[in-house]
Parts: structure tokens; C-alpha cells; sequence
């Protein structure tokens, strides 16, 4: 989900509380778009190929991910690779309905792009622990992507995938801790969130808690500490994070 990035600079706090919520950016959850790895990976495609018509979900689950990833001497093909995931969420594997889920959220060649159709299998997915799927059905009902927008079911689907160690999440869920819509403002959570999710290396989260140490918010001020984030979160490509780290630099 990209979002406006607005720099943010010192003026007066109504100022500054505006420019800080479109810093601190939403990050997306990396691991969604990278195939689970599976014990059947050291297995020639062919033989692969034949557990999962068999009906084994991990040897579908692996023919899938090949597919997508166009991998293991498999071409890349995005329709076979949610035919086989498909495969496996129709016996109830999670990660085979999230995957699937993500394919139709943002469709590709030969896929139409359907959230709608993604949020169910979002769901399903979810309520059977899939980090995850947690993040993404949170995403969905924050952003009204595929069904209605309802920011405090969001909050409740972040708190379940950042209780699962999931970086993406935790920093979303600082976010809406640091606005503190729908939830009650606290900054000293925001700022435990932003920590938990940056120690992971997300770059987003140490964007924001470079943000909070720079501001004093939720900890005590740091200018060295808020250049320091800046910088980890600038080398790992983020460009809201290079710009705050020239700003103070100037």
C-alpha cells in the first residue's frame, strides 16, 4: 500500500504532529511475497508434481511456489501457481489460502484483480493463526480494500499478527497507537511497537522510531539516536528516511 510521503521538518506542534503522521510510513509485510520454503524442496519438480496431484497440501503448496517464483526448472506461471494453491486451500491449508488470496488481491497475467475475492481467504486463513493473513485482513479493513473500511476490526487483526512477532504489523499497529484513532493514543506503545518491529530490520519502523527520538515522543529526545534510525532505514533503500536523515543533516 504506497502512501504520500511529506518531509518532515520542526515548526510549531500542530505543525509538526501533521508532518510526523505522513513521515512515519505503513510498511507491507515482505514475507507475503516470498514463498514458504518446504521440506520437499530438494525433490526434482517432476516428483513434486506427482505427490501434489496425489493430494499431499505440501508438495502442492511447493509446485505452487515454483510456479510463482519460476523456479526448480518450473516456468514462471502465475494461473498454475494459483491453481495449485487453490488446490490446498480447498483442503483447508492456511498458508495455501493466503497465498491464493494474494494472488487474487493483486492479480497478474491471466488473473483478474479481485480483493474482494482475496478478503475470505484472507480471513480463513487468519482465524487459523497465519501471521500473515492477519496483516493483510488488517490492511484490507484500514484501507476498505475489498470489503468495508473498519479501522478498530484492522486494529484487532494487527494486534494478532504483531503478537506473532510480525514486523510489518507491528509497526502498523504503532501507527494507529500513535494517532491514536479508534484506539487510545499512547505513545510509549507506539514506541515499544516501532522498536519490536525495527530490530527485525524493517525499514519502515526505523523510519518512525528515527521519528519519535527526533521529536522526544514516547521516549526521551535524540537527535544522534534519530540520525542513527534514519540512516539504517536510508541504507535499506527507504526514501522518507533519506530525506530526514539530509534534513538534519543540513
Amino acid at each position: 500500500m504506497k502512501l504520500k510521503q511529506i518531509v518532515f521538518s520542526k515548526r510549531i506542534f500542530r505543525v509538526l504532529w501533521a508532518l510526523l503522521l505522513a513521515v512515519l510510513t505503513m510498511g507491507t509485510s515482505l514475507s507475503s511475497n516470498v514463498a514458504a520454503q518446504s521440506t520437499l524442496d530438494k525433490l526434482s519438480f517432476v516428483k513434486k508434481i506427482k505427490l501434489a496431484k496425489a493430494g499431499d497440501i505440501e508438495a502442492q503448496l511447493a509446485v505452487a511456489a515454483d510456479y510463482e517464483l519460476g523456479r526448480n526448472n518450473a516456468r514462471k506461471n502465475l494461473l498454475k501457481a494459483a491453481r495449485w494453491y487453490r488446490k490446498a486451500a480447498k483442503q483447508g491449508d492456511a498458508q495455501g489460502q493466503f497465498k491464493l488470496g494474494r494472488i487474487l488481491h493483486t492479480g497478474g497475467r491471466g488473473i483478474k484483480k479481485s480483493p474482494q475475492l482475496a478478503v475470505p481467504l484472507y480471513e480463513s486463513a487468519a482465524k487459523q493463526g497465519n501471521a500473515n493473513a492477519q496483516y493483510w485482513l488488517g490492511m484490507s479493513y484500514q484501507h476498505g480494500d475489498g470489503i468495508k473500511a473498519d479501522e478498530k476490526k484492522a486494529i484487532i487483526w494487527y494486534e494478532k499478527a504483531a503478537t506473532q512477532g510480525l514486523a510489518a504489523a507491528q509497526n502498523n499497529l504503532g501507527l494507529m497507537y500513535l494517532n491514536g484513532k479508534y484506539v487510545t493514543r499512547d505513545l510509549s506503545k507506539a514506541f515499544s511497537l516501532f522498536s519490536k518491529a525495527a530490530e527485525k530490520g524493517d525499514p519502515w519502523a526505523m523510519n518512525n522510531l528515527g521519528g519519535l527520538y527526533e521529536m522526544g515522543w514516547g521516549t526521551n529526545a535524540d537527535r544522534s539516536k534519530a540520525k542513527t534510525f534514519y540512516q539504517k532505514a536510508a541504507e535499506k533503500g527507504n526514501e522518507s528516511a533519506q530525506r530526514n536523515l539530509e534534513r538534519l543533516n543540513s
